[in-house]
Order: structure tokens, then C-alpha cells, then sequence
């Protein structure tokens, strides 16, 4: 095997993130993060995109335990490929206190997905963002849903909001939860009123199977720190569906490259983008644990 060495742009994870002046409510879920290798132990995907740094459970858990979160839900990282060894590694680590979401093939067995299922995997994630992966046909993604539906599993989709319109029929064809990353991305320049952003609105409205991650301002900002451009986005999705918003770090941050967040800093952010304690409370632990824990 080739050497893993870290891309020379790469930006590494924030060494000394703030402690949060956001107190989190008692058993809140960091619902979006990864782990990358350690890649000794867990190497790298051979036809990944990116090579990141060195971000192992340990690293994770200490993150949680600082910013005050009790559990996480880890989503498998497109290094890995569909080698989810370390992710599930780092939920049977965590015992009852992670959950996980993998990347799987068409090949995937019963068996295989049983075993997932038993070490806290509850979902699979498909990603449609070109720069990171190579296209997958629909038909592919459908065999999968219907294999892991008997399971109970949901699915989480990543794509980018011009993406969407395209996506859509399909969208509404998976038999299962579907989990959106980052609100499919909206172009926020383009305003919260604009036809893109309006277009997933209307997706979430018509149909109740659709849940958002309210995730990843430094991901969507323009302006940068403290994301003040992004505000308005959130707020839309939380107060028209605060029973199926989801929130998380994305924690080690994969492929920034303007600037590197600090976590203690996002989870500050959070009452910004869910303005009630009733709220804030479904977006980081009634939600989650329903989605995640609910069997």
C-alpha cells in the first residue's frame, strides 16, 4: 500500500476549541461527526478524493466530553470508502453512547448489515456531491434502501442545492426516513426566499419523511465567523419542522478550506438557530434520540 500522506492543504481540526458559554440540555447528541483512521490501524480508502490528518475516536470522545455532549452519531467519511471498520470500531467503543451511519455497496448481505446493526449502525448515507465521489446510478442506491429498510435504517443524502431539483423524484422514492446533511446545501447569497432554498422547503412540507441537519455554517457562509449569513436559513427549517431537525459539529471538519472552525464557538451558535429551550431541546436530544435510540 502507498503511503498516507495528508494532503499538504489540509487543514487540521481545532487544537484548543473554546469552552461553550451555551450550556447543552442533559443527554444532548452531536448527530453529525467522523472519524478518520487512525489510518495505522484503519487505512485509508484506495480511490478516496482527499487525505486528511489522523482524527481517531479517542480525539472524538474527548470533544464530547469538553463541549458537554453525552452521545454522537457517527457518519461515515468518504476517505474511508465503504470500509466503515473504523467508524464501527469507534461505536462499539462508545457502547451504548454512539450510533452510526455507513457507506455501503450493492453487494452489502444481510448478514452484514445484521452485524452493523448490532454494533449501533442505524442508517447508510448517499452522497451525490461530484467533487468527493464518483456518480453512483439511482438503481444502485434503490437495491441498497430496500435491503436495509427490514432493518429499520434511515437514510442520510448529501448533495448541493442546484442538485436537488434533478434529485427529487428519487428522494421520494427511498421507503425509509431520509436524513438531508446540511440543508442540501443552499447557496446563501441567494437569500432564504429564493427558489433553490424555497424548492427544499417545499420538500420537507409535502413530505414528512424528510428530516435536515441544521449543520455546518462555516460550511455555507460567505461572510465567514460568526456566520451571521447563514442565521436566516436555519431559523426557517427549525420553526417550520423543529420535530425533524438534527444538529452536529462535523467534527474533523472534512475538506475546509477558508478556515478552521472552533467547536466550542459552533455550539454557541445554537440558540441563534434554535431561539426556544423547547426547541433546542428536540434539535439535540428528543430528535436524535427517536431517530438514533428510538428501538
Amino acid at each position: 500500500m502507498s503511503e498516507q500522506v495528508m494532503d499538504p492543504d489540509w487543514l487540521v481540526f481545532h487544537p484548543n476549541p473554546k469552552k461553550p458559554d451555551f450550556k447543552l440540555p442533559e443527554g444532548a447528541v452531536d448527530a453529525h461527526c467522523h472519524v478518520f483512521g487512525p489510518k495505522d490501524e484503519f487505512p485509508f480508502a484506495p480511490e478516496r478524493k482527499y487525505t486528511p490528518c489522523d482524527a481517531g475516536k479517542d480525539k472524538l470522545y474527548e470533544l464530547r466530553d469538553f463541549l458537554g455532549f453525552t452521545r454522537n452519531v457517527i457518519v461515515q467519511a468518504t476517505c474511508h470508502g465503504k470500509d466503515n471498520r473504523a467508524m464501527v470500531d469507534a461505536c462499539r467503543s462508545a457502547g451504548d453512547l454512539a450510533r452510526g451511519i455507513a457507506s455501503v455497496g450493492p453487494e452489502i448481505t444481510e448478514a452484514e448489515i445484521a452485524e452493523m446493526d448490532e454494533a449501533g449502525v442505524r442508517g447508510v448515507r448517499f452522497n451525490f456531491v461530484k467533487r468527493l465521489v464518483d456518480a453512483t446510478p439511482k438503481e444502485v442506491f434503490l437495491s441498497i434502501a430496500d435491503k436495509i429498510k427490514q432493518f429499520d435504517w434511515h437514510i442520510v443524502v448529501y448533495f448541493e442545492a442546484a442538485d436537488l431539483e434533478e434529485l427529487e423524484p428519487f428522494l421520494k422514492q427511498l421507503p425509509t426516513t431520509v436524513v438531508v446533511d446540511h440543508m442540501g446545501r443552499p447557496d446563501v447569497e441567494k437569500g432564504v426566499d429564493h427558489p433553490d432554498f424555497q424548492r427544499f422547503i417545499r420538500l420537507m412540507e409535502e413530505d414528512e419523511s424528510i428530516w435536515s441537519k441544521v449543520t455546518c455554517p462555516e460550511r455555507l457562509t460567505k461572510q465567514g465567523a460568526p456566520y451571521d449569513d447563514v442565521v436566516p436559513f436555519y431559523q426557517a427549517i427549525v420553526e417550520r419542522f423543529e420535530d425533524r431537525v438534527l444538529w452536529g459539529t462535523d467534527w474533523p471538519h472534512p475538506n475546509m478550506k477558508s478556515h478552521m472552525p472552533d467547536d466550542g464557538v459552533l455550539v454557541d451558535y445554537i440558540p441563534r438557530i434554535a431561539r426556544t429551550p423547547e426547541q433546542q431541546h428536540k434539535l439535540l436530544v428528543d430528535n436524535p434520540m427517536r431517530l438514533y435510540w428510538g428501538r
